[in-house]
């Protein structure tokens, strides 16, 4: 799933399968080209934190990367270079090499790059992030732009509660997203460092909604059931995200 993309075309435009849509491999007269033809901009946002001792720190960036690069593909959407640092929960523990941004500073960060786009003729901007954090998509929501719209999707927001043998709803570095690192880069997960941890339910509310350390103490990053990943449920997640994402953005510009 992460292999490179095909050199970008000055010519055969329509041709959607076999071009380049992120804006680093493009010239500038080739992104105003497809900006005339399509006028949105999917800008995919990640974080840099910990799932445990089995899965990488940028777990949210892989997933994230993986599905903005998919539909953009498959849409025609143009498809700006991930903001790697997502907004960071309150934490007790210390996680090596674990970082992220205040709310205020993603924010402002945001604003900034959307309103050079707009700058540019981009009318819609597609925010797409994996990582849950209250804080993290709150400062996503906020972002502001002239006249251009902004339509934010959280990919754990995707119902995929069917696919998997437990909820979703709460896990860090559980069965989910373990089973899409294993579809998306399996050689980046410890399966012989698997563990599984199921706090008390009102820790699990509290954790989902970043009002405690995230995660909680004792974890280890983990929260969830790991151990019940496999790489079919990843593959059959990652189509659901493609397939919901396609019916948000199939109508165009602003009616999202």
């Amino acid at each position: 799933m992460m292999d490179e993309e095909h050199p970008a075309r000055v010519e055969g435009i329509d041709d959607l399968a076999s071009r380049s849509w992120s804006l680093e491999r493009l010239t500038w007269p080739e992104v105003g080209r497809s900006l005339a033809r399509d006028p949105r901009l999917i800008l995919p946002v990640g974080a840099l934190v910990q799932h445990g001792p089995h899965l990488p720190l940028g777990t949210n960036t892989f997933i994230t990367e993986a599905v903005a690069r998919a539909i953009s593909r498959e849409l025609g959407i143009l498809r700006a270079p991930t903001f790697h640092f997502g907004v960071r929960g309150p934490e007790r523990e210390s996680f090596a090499g674990a970082a992220g941004v205040q709310r205020k500073t993603l924010h402002r960060a945001l604003n900034e790059l959307l309103a050079e786009w707009e700058d540019h003729g981009v009318q819609e901007f597609i925010l797409l992030t994996a990582h849950q954090l209250e804080a993290h998509i709150e400062a996503l929501l906020m972002a502001l732009t002239s006249s251009a719209s902004t339509t934010v999707v959280n990919l754990y927001s995707i119902q995929v509660g069917d696919i998997l043998e437990g909820s979703p709803l709460g896990e860090h570095g559980g069965e989910l997203e373990t089973s899409l690192m294993l579809f998306l880069a399996q050689d980046l997960v410890h399966l012989d460092h698997v563990a599984d941890v199921i706090p008390d339910p009102r820790t699990l509310r509290k954790y989902a909604r970043g009002r405690v350390a995230t995660p909680p103490p004792g974890t280890r990053g983990t929260l969830g059931v790991p151990s019940r990943a496999t790489r079919e449920k990843g593959a059959a997640v990652f189509s659901r995200y493609i397939k919901a994402l396609k019916e948000i953005l199939k109508d165009g510009v602003g009616t999202s």
